[in-house]
């Protein structure tokens, strides 16, 4: 595989540069001084902030941009062998790597790699995990799956040699990844479209934590299943953390009105320090435990991590309050697994309010089918519940599923359940029947979060 180094900077093209995680990519190698081109479909504040680093950028993919200067060429999932640039630089013999296989060798350059895996909880430890190395003045760098305040979006260029990302297990994109320090905060079934069985889940994981150096560090769910499976044999340390149970963990966890935890760091044992959350949910608590624990590895003295947990407010879309309109909060949620839909929804409860709605917009055909049953059971923790039409992404619908399967479900447990087809007669609805005082939470990974969008326009 061609090899990335910092101390050989080359000319690298990028398919596609405007992305989201692929410009925060190509903004590290403008850091390092390496040449960068790239192309994308049309101009967008991302691509200009690119070209304001130096980055040269066409519009439109094209045969004729893949130039012989060029020494390699990267792409996403999304562009296929078809792709004229993807098809010249095949022609050209010019190498090639995916946006997967570069992060693993931008990793490589750095001394402490930390990599933070998991079915979910990812984006939210890494960003928590964020603040810990910040208020610690490590400045490191950092790739996040989700825009973050406190970064100002998705990419932080640090001078230290830390090393920070998320690790996404969907087409095994984690395994090219080489941490010194990783992190699995849990492995349950979902990516079934890509992922045989649970098994197939299980498997992966493994060979995650088989990437871990001998001077390295796994840090991993005490509550996941078979724990042994994923833990014998390695040679690199391992450390377990959890709630109630871990080398670190958290005892007496208490919330605020507004379902902030507060909880005691527990290390092998002994306290290691009373800690405040600005973010809602037992799941967090868990998430922070995860980062204290890296944190502690990165030697950052606990009052450092107790302001930066402290500061943390959370990303968009993890339970974002967007405002209110005629007495109703609106807030938004990333969850479109069943079990972060039990999440959200136990933190909700615990929010000031009447009635909880839920609007739910699942995502994937594939992941709809095979875990209805569950998601059936976990939107019923709502008080309410309205459905739209299930979020494609990259399936087509050939499954023989919609919605309204998942709403006769819901209906089967007596509980009050909606389905609406469109975004507008969702909002009419909501608009027609929420009274001041209830919590709506729009909640999926597509583009629900429209829904409450328009409704604050409403007000």
């Amino acid at each position: 595989m061609y090899q990335i180094k910092y101390n050989q900077p080359v000319h690298v093209h990028f398919i596609g540069i405007g992305g989201i995680s692929m410009s925060g990519l190509a903004a590290v190698l403008l850091k390092e001084k390496f040449t960068v081109s790239g192309s994308d479909a049309k101009e967008s504040p991302l691509t200009d902030w690119l070209s304001g680093l130096g980055a040269s950028i066409v519009y439109g993919q094209r045969a004729s941009n893949i130039t012989d200067g060029i020494d390699v060429v990267i792409y996403t999932a999304a562009i296929h062998p078809d792709n004229p640039e993807f098809a010249a630089a095949r022609e050209k013999g010019i190498p090639m790597l995916s946006r997967a296989e570069l992060l693993g060798q931008l990793m490589c350059n750095y001394q402490i790699p930390v990599a933070v895996a998991g079915t979910h909880g990812k984006t939210t430890t890494t960003s928590m995990l964020t603040h810990l190395m910040m208020a610690g003045g490590l400045n490191p760098t950092i790739s996040v799956g989700g825009i973050l305040k406190s970064i100002g979006g998705n990419i932080r260029l640090g001078s230290s040699e830390v090393f920070l990302t998320e690790a996404c297990e969907y087409t095994n994109s984690f395994l090219e990844l080489s941490p010194k320090i990783g992190i699995v905060l849990n492995i349950e079934a979902d990516h079934l479209d890509f992922f045989k069985d649970l098994d197939d889940i299980r498997h992966s994981f493994r060979l995650f934590a088989e990437k871990i150096p001998s001077d390295g560090t796994l840090i991993i769910g005490s509550q996941i299943p078979d724990l042994n499976f994923f833990t014998d044999g390695l040679p690199c340390r391992v450390v377990t953390f959890g709630l109630g149970a871990g080398d670190y963990h958290a005892e007496d966890i208490t919330y605020s009105a507004c379902g902030f935890a507060s909880f005691t760091l527990v290390k092998n044992g002994v306290p290691a320090g009373r800690y405040h959350l600005s973010v809602p949910g037992e799941h967090n608590v868990s998430n922070a435990v995860a980062a204290l624990a890296a944190g502690d590895l990165l030697s950052i003295p606990y009052e450092k991590m107790a302001a930066g947990l402290s500061d943390f407010e959370g990303t968009d879309r993890r339970f974002q309050k967007k405002g209110e309109v005629s007495g109703i909060t609106i807030v938004d949620d990333y969850a479109h697994h069943p079990t972060e839909i039990r999440a959200t929804l136990h933190a909700a409860a615990n929010y000031p309010g009447s009635t909880i709605w839920c609007v739910f917009q699942p995502h994937t055909y594939s992941r709809t089918k095979s875990l209805m049953d569950d998601f059936a059971e976990a939107l019923s923790l709502a008080d309410k519940i309205v459905l739209a039409d299930i979020y494609a992404a990259r399936e087509t619908d050939d499954l023989g599923i919609s919605s309204d399967t998942l709403r006769e479900k819901i209906a089967a447990k007596g509980k009050d359940v909606w389905y609406f087809p469109t975004f507008g007669e969702i909002e009419d609805f909501l608009m027609e029947n929420c009274a001041p005082g209830d919590l709506v939470i729009t909640m999926g990974a597509g583009d629900i979060v429209k829904v409450g969008e328009d409704l604050l326009k409403r007000g």
